[in-house]
């Protein structure tokens, strides 16, 4: 299973966009894989360069994700930067993390996924708190993300939303012993302490404790 990640962060894009409303396709054809900006409604919107911190997290989780999919051909994993479409709400995001199930693969394009995927996280920085926790929480609600977390390193919060019978946003919590158990990669655990650890886990010792497959 191939595994795409951004380990670092690039500048501010300094091209100037193409003038007036972009439809998706145009923006895709004027964005490339150093841009660091979203679709929003015909418009490009630059999105600032992540920390270190925040692409360790990021990097750590996504090992983590692509670890456990593979072994259990469940999906595939992908890091920013890589937009989603969102088309009902006109929005081309890119998430820091996405998981897509092996039966939704069909939506994954050459250099975006046409539609929700079924796992997306996002870990917040000062300038994207409104954008996470507003903005693209609606969006990924209404367009039918099954699962979203909101991991903020800053204040070691984590919260995690599975979308309800009802189309709407709940939110789900570990277990007494801080076990995060998710519902769209079955099987997937994580102790929630391990994302604030410094340094983050290794590999080896999440699959110890992991256990068996």
């Amino acid at each position: 299973m191939a595994l795409e990640l951004d380990a670092g962060a690039g500048s501010r894009d300094e091209r100037e966009p193409p003038g007036g409303p972009l439809t998706y396709e145009q923006f895709l054809e004027w964005a490339d894989e150093d841009t660091l900006a979203e679709w929003v409604d015909g418009k490009v919107a630059f999105i600032s360069p992540a920390s270190a911190d925040h692409q360790d997290l990021v990097l750590f989780l996504a090992r983590l994700f692509a670890e456990f999919a593979e072994e259990h051909d469940a999906g595939r994993v992908l890091t920013a930067p890589f937009q989603m479409r969102l088309p009902n709400v006109r929005r081309g995001r890119e998430p820091d993390l996405l998981f897509i199930a092996a039966a939704n693969l069909a939506r994954l394009e050459h250099n975006f996924l046409d539609g929700p995927a079924d796992l997306v996280v996002e870990v917040v920085s000062p300038e994207s708190v409104l954008r996470d926790r507003g903005e693209k929480f609606a969006e990924y609600e209404l367009e039918g993300v099954p699962e979203y977390w909101i991991l903020e390193p800053e204040t070691r919060r984590s919260d995690f939303f599975t979308r309800s019978a009802d189309g709407r946003y709940e939110r789900a919590h570990p277990d007494a012993s801080g076990v995060y158990r998710s519902a769209a990669l079955p099987g997937f655990w994580l102790d929630v302490n391990w994302l604030w650890q410094r340094p983050l886990p290794k590999l080896a010792e999440v699959l110890r404790a992991w256990g068996p497959h």
